[in-house]
């Protein structure tokens, strides 16, 4: 059966995108790793999980040179990352097919990515809007910040997966169950739930990553319950110095992140083509992950 993403015509000389095989996955870590993105050292079983049909590699002679991932989630939203081409192949085209591949497997629903500053104005030639920045924000958190009076935290993994699911969905634009539970039991993950009168209140995910660990998603009502769960997680990175994706949509995150003394270090800007999703701002503290939104 012919693959639905090879295209050939244009470039006679053995050029194909195809959907990506799983040990794919690791190459890809490799490229964004190069990249400078400082990928998750677990990711890559996680994202594929997620929708297998999702990532797109464009191979020259058999050899893979350009990447796309193309998420969907549910049926109407999808998350456009890892556009990439391998840097002497740049300016040739192979990329720009690669990237027509994946945006037709996301037709009709709206799409988010985050955007590096390099590739906004492409992107914006294709339709899409920025609505926000993220700042990474990277340090050493200063240790044993308390919760606020009556809230505890806990291991997310002994929270009824419900209720983290429903959390979830405040601040992102659709259900995604299979990766979020994918995302808090991988190798290398603290995940930590906030939990006060009866209910949630706040999640952070930790993961361990080339060089500083990233947070993320983190969520919390207030930003005491924030800068609790930062300090909390981060007593368990590997490494001393953690990472953060703020928005700026939610300038209590921004004021939090200086506040326990993390720089920024590396720009994007959150963009969508379609309606833009509606989320609950003033408790997103942290962004998921730029690959996967």
């Amino acid at each position: 059966m012919p693959n639905p993403f090879e295209i050939t015509a244009d470039h006679p000389e053995g050029f194909a995108v195809t959907a990506a095989r799983a040990e794919d996955i690791v190459t890809l870590g490799a490229w964004a790793h190069e990249e400078g993105w400082n990928p998750g050292l677990h990711d890559g079983g996680v994202f594929f999980a997620t929708d297998p049909g999702g990532f797109l590699f464009g191979r020259l002679d058999g050899e893979p040179v350009t990447s796309v991932s193309v998420v969907r989630y549910g049926g109407a939203y999808g998350f456009l990352g890892f556009y990439l081409t391998r840097p002497h192949l740049r300016g040739q085209g192979y990329g720009l097919r690669t990237w027509q591949a994946g945006t037709a497997r996301l037709a009709g629903r709206t799409v988010g990515l985050d955007g590096v500053p390099a590739q906004q104005d492409n992107y914006r030639r294709s339709g899409f809007r920025t609505c926000w920045s993220n700042a990474r924000y990277e340090g050493t958190p200063p240790p044993d910040i308390a919760p606020p009076p009556g809230t505890t935290l806990t291991d997310a993994r002994s929270v009824p997966f419900d209720l983290l699911a429903a959390y979830d969905r405040r601040y992102f634009p659709a259900a995604r169950d299979t990766f979020l539970a994918a995302w808090i039991t991988a190798p290398g993950r603290t995940a930590l739930a906030a939990v006060g009168d009866g209910r949630l209140q706040g999640l952070a995910v930790l993961r361990a990553c080339r060089a500083a660990s990233r947070i993320g998603p983190l969520y919390a009502d207030s930003p005491a319950v924030a800068a609790a769960l930062v300090s909390a997680v981060a007593a368990t990175a590997p490494e001393t110095a953690v990472a953060v994706d703020v928005p700026d949509i939610n300038p209590a995150a921004v004021r939090l992140a200086e506040e326990l003394g993390l720089t920024p270090s590396f720009d994007t800007a959150r963009m969508y083509k379609g309606a833009e999703p509606a989320i609950d701002r003033p408790g997103l503290y942290g962004i998921t992950s730029l690959e996967l939104g």
